[in-house]
């Protein structure tokens, strides 16, 4: 984004529809430019040869897609090595509904 180009954050606020505090504008607007300026250096990108993406539905008939399959996991103390509480082969989580 050139310095010519500007933008009005109240504007982009309203359309976004998220509240910034009138201290936080001045960076928020600084953020917004910076990720506009990344986003402009894309249009650099040598893409000449490369078939663009249209759906990754037509990919998935391709098969490059693997088939879901349905397993418990087949390894339980695999499986639940990581939990932080378990009752034999079950997660213990917190109750949070009353």
């Amino acid at each position: 984004m050139s310095e010519e180009e500007s933008f009005d954050i109240d504007h982009l606020c309203r359309l976004a529809r998220i509240r910034v505090d009138e201290e936080y504008k001045a960076s928020f607007g600084k953020g917004v430019k910076d990720i506009l300026s990344w986003v402009g250096c894309l249009g650099e990108v040598e893409t000449e040869g490369v078939e663009a993406l249209t759906s990754v539905a037509f990919h998935a008939e391709e098969g490059r897609m693997r088939e879901d399959e349905v397993n418990d996991g087949g390894d339980a103390e695999r499986v639940l090595s990581n939990a932080p509480s378990r009752l034999m082969d079950f997660y213990v989580v917190p109750k949070v509904v009353e």
